[in-house]
C-alpha cells in the first residue's frame, strides 16, 4: 500500500511539472465547472486506482427530485394504535409470513391497486382518517372490483346487497353500484367514520365493520356489566374478526419496511390515475375501452359497475365513465366524432314462443354466447316479452327491437366532473331514508356475525364524482 501511494504521489508530482513546462493553448476550452452536489464529468487519475472509498462521504444527491410515490404518503399517514394483547402480536405475525410467503399475490394485490390508490389516500386523508384505511381492500377483497364472496358481497369494499340496497347503492340489469369503486369508497369511509365516532375507538369500529356493530355493542354491553375492559383484545369475536385487524397491521408493516420481508411495492405515483368523464351518450364497453387506450379488461376494472357489453343511459341519472387523466381530453373529442360507431349493440323483446337458441342464430351467435352476453344461467328460459340485449346484424335489420328507455332527443355534449368537496350530513341522509328501513336497522344490526361475511351498511353517495383532468386530486 505504501509504495501504491508513493507511486501516485509522484504521479501527480509529475504531471503537475509537466502542465507547468507544456500549458494548454489559449484558444482550448475551459474545463467544465462542477457545482456543490454534482459529480465531475471528467475522469480522474484516482478513478484507475483500486483505492476504498471514504464511508464518511454520503451518497450525492440528484439535481431533480424523483416525483412523489404515494406509498410514501401512506406511510407518513400510518396512525392506528398497537394492538396490546399478545395473541394478537402473533396472529400479525402470522399473516405477515403469509403475505411475504406469496410474493405473486401481493404484487398482483398492489398492481390492481394502482387505479385506484391514490383517490383512495386523498379521501381518507381529506376526511383525517388513517392512512391504514386505504389498506383495507387489500384484506377486504385483494384490492379486486370483481371480487365475490359466498354471502354474495362484492367490491373492492365487500357490499352485501341487503346493506348495497337500504343505503342507496343503484344496482339494475345494467349497473351494480355494489362494484362502483367510487361509489362505494365514498360509502364505506362514510360508514367507517360514523363507527368511529360511536365506539372513539378504530379497533373497534374496524371490527364493527367486519362483524356489525350490533355484534360489537353487545360484546361491550356483556364486559361492562361483568366489569371487564372491552377493548377489542378482551371481546368475545369469531375467529374471522379476530384475525381482521391484525391481518390489516400486517399490510401495514409490509408497506413500512418491504425490503425486509423480500417484497417489493410497485410504484405508484401520487397524483391522479382517472378522471370523470360525464355523458348522456349511449356507448359498448369494448368502444370505450378504445377510445379511453385501455384493453377491455382494464377499462372494466376501472369501470366494474357495468354489467354488458353496452354502457346503457339511465335517465334519472348521468352515466359516468372513468377514464385515465392522460386520456380525458382525447375520450371527450372522439366521442363526439361523428365517423366513429359507438353502439353496436340493442335491445330486443322476445315475441311469444321465440326460442333464445334461435334468436342467436340469427345473428350469428350460439345461445350460449348470447345467454352469457345477456347475464342468463345456462339453464334459464326466457319467458315471452323478455328483452334481451343482441348485436346489430345486416341479417337481422328487420328484428324487432325494444325501445331505448327515455333518451334525451338531443344529447348533450359530454364533460368532465368534480370531486365534491361536501357530502350530506348524516341527518340529511336520514331525511332521505324510509324511516320503516332505518329503523329495523338499528333494532336489527346489520350482519349475521357468525356466517363469515362481514356487514356493509353504508350511506351510499353515489354522484358525479371524482378527479378531473383540469381540476386533478393511479384476481389472485
Amino acid at each position: 500500500m505504501l509504495t501504491r501511494i508513493l507511486g501516485l504521489l509522484s504521479l501527480l508530482c509529475w504531471m503537475g511539472l509537466s502542465w507547468a513546462q507544456d500549458p494548454p493553448p489559449s484558444s482550448a476550452p475551459s474545463p467544465t465547472p462542477t457545482f456543490v452536489g454534482e459529480e465531475s464529468p471528467q475522469t480522474s487519475v484516482l478513478d484507475d486506482l483500486d483505492l476504498p472509498l471514504d464511508p464518511e462521504l454520503p451518497p450525492q444527491a440528484s439535481d431533480q427530485a424523483p416525483p412523489g410515490d404515494v406509498w410514501d404518503r401512506i406511510r407518513n399517514g400510518f396512525a392506528l394504535p398497537d394492538l396490546t394483547d399478545e395473541r394478537d402480536d402473533q396472529l400479525i405475525a402470522k399473516h405477515i409470513a403469509w403475505f411475504a410467503a406469496r410474493p405473486d399475490y401481493v404484487e398482483r394485490t398492489l398492481n390492481r391497486s394502482r387505479m385506484y390508490l391514490y383517490f383512495i389516500v386523498d379521501e381518507v386523508q381529506r376526511r383525517g382518517m388513517p392512512t391504514e384505511i386505504a389498506l383495507l381492500p387489500v384484506v377486504e377483497s385483494a384490492y379486486n372490483p370483481h371480487a365475490l364472496s359466498r354471502s354474495q358481497a362484492s367490491g373492492i369494499w365487500q357490499f352485501i346487497p341487503s346493506t348495497a340496497r337500504l343505503f342507496g347503492l343503484h344496482k339494475d340489469w345494467w349497473y351494480d353500484g355494489q362494484k362502483d369503486v367510487v361509489a362505494t369508497t365514498y360509502s364505506a369511509l362514510d360508514y367507517l367514520q360514523r363507527l368511529y365516532d360511536e365506539f372513539h375507538s378504530w379497533d373497534l369500529a374496524l371490527a364493527a365493520y367486519n362483524c356489525g356493530e350490533g355484534k360489537i355493542r353487545r360484546e361491550i354491553a356483556y364486559n361492562r356489566a361483568r366489569q371487564l375492559p372491552i377493548d377489542f383484545g378482551h371481546l368475545n369475536l369469531s375467529d374471522e374478526t379476530r384475525n381482521y385487524i391484525p391481518r390489516l397491521l400486517a399490510a401495514k408493516a409490509i408497506v413500512l419496511s418491504p425490503e425486509h420481508y423480500g417484497l417489493i411495492l410497485p410504484p405508484i405515483p401520487d397524483e391522479p390515475y382517472f378522471s370523470a368523464i360525464t355523458t348522456h351518450k349511449r356507448l359498448d364497453t369494448k368502444v370505450a375501452a378504445q377510445l379511453a387506450g385501455l384493453s377491455e379488461e382494464d377499462f372494466l376494472m376501472l369501470n366494474p359497475g357495468f354489467n354488458r357489453p353496452l354502457i346503457q343511459l339511465d335517465s334519472s341519472r348521468n352515466t359516468t365513465i372513468l377514464v385515465p387523466v392522460s386520456a380525458a381530453n382525447s375520450f371527450i373529442a372522439r366521442l363526439d366524432d361523428p365517423d366513429i360507431t359507438l353502439v353496436s349493440w340493442q335491445t330486443r323483446q322476445l315475441q311469444r314462443g321465440e326460442a333464445i337458441d334461435h334468436v342467436a342464430h340469427e345473428y350469428g351467435m350460439s345461445g350460449e354466447e348470447l345467454k352469457r352476453i345477456n347475464g342468463i344461467a345456462s339453464n334459464r328460459r326466457i319467458a315471452s316479452g323478455g328483452v334481451i340485449l343482441v348485436p346489430f346484424s345486416k341479417t337481422a335489420e328487420n328484428a324487432p327491437s325494444a325501445p331505448s328507455p327515455d333518451l334525451p332527443a338531443s344529447p348533450p355534449e359530454a364533460e368532465l366532473s368534480t370531486l365534491p368537496t361536501k357530502h350530506p350530513s348524516a341527518h340529511e341522509r336520514q331525511a332521505h331514508r324510509k324511516p320503516s328501513r332505518a329503523h329495523a336497522l338499528h333494532s336489527k344490526g346489520h350482519s349475521k356475525p357468525d356466517r363469515g361475511s362481514p356487514a356493509r351498511t353504508h350511506p351510499a353517495l353515489h354522484k358525479t364524482h371524482h378527479p378531473t383532468a383540469s381540476s386533478p386530486h393511479s384476481a389472485p
